[in-house]
């Protein structure tokens, strides 16, 4: 028996449909992208995120530019936010705005006083003698993951994105001027020699003897 062709009211629905699911999924895809990068402590690759959501490069690169708009109010409900994000480095991550650098600033170090963890004064260590340094290398030194640590004396405003690896993306940290006005001395050079508190395998710091 042959079946008998499709309705006209099943034809008409179907694009409308197929459009509705496209909208839904592209809403996912950028709400995803958005977790991601919002936690991110370096740029991103469009590579690199589009293997943590497993979508095609092209999908998250539509994506990517639809967060762009967004975060600018380009798109609506056109409203800009206090962050955006920037392309750096050849990849990309969510960055506070310029214009919100003195607020930021006075949070941090007026209303947030807390002192350091031991992790953060341990990581700040390694930074202030082996800067620039990148955060795996400071990792590999304190055989920990380090990357909350690395943004909470970002938050403080104790270390600074120094420079960027020209063949890795890697991003290399250095200490403020807050750090140094933090320990009462005028250069990275008054630091306490390691020399004395080093053991015979030196845990990275061969070169600091």
């Amino acid at each position: 028996m042959r079946a008998s062709p499709p309705s006209e009211s099943t034809m008409t629905a179907s694009p409308t449909l197929t459009a509705q699911t496209l909208t839904t999924d592209a809403d996912a895809l950028d709400r995803k992208l958005e977790a991601l990068l919002m936690v991110a402590d370096e740029p991103q690759s469009l590579a690199l995120l589009a293997t943590a959501v497993a979508c095609p490069l092209a999908e998250v690169r539509a994506s990517v530019a639809r967060l762009v708009a967004d975060f600018d109010g380009v798109t609506p409900p056109n409203v800009r936010r206090g962050f955006e994000l920037r392309e750096v480095a050849g990849g990309w991550r969510i960055y506070v705005r310029a214009e919100h650098d003195d607020l930021l600033s006075d949070f941090v170090l007026t209303q947030n006083p807390s002192k350091l963890s031991q992790a953060a004064l341990e990581t700040l260590a390694v930074i202030a003698y082996k800067q620039p340094i990148s955060r795996g290398s400071v990792a590999s030194i304190r055989a920990v993951n380090v990357d909350s640590v690395v943004r909470t004396l970002l938050g403080r405003g104790l270390i600074t994105e120094a420079s960027t690896d020209a063949e890795t993306g890697a991003i290399n940290y250095a200490t403020t001027d807050l750090l140094l006005r933090q320990l009462g001395i005028n250069s990275l050079d008054e630091l306490p020699l390691l020399s004395p508190l080093l053991s015979d395998g030196a845990n990275g710091f061969e070169d600091l003897r």
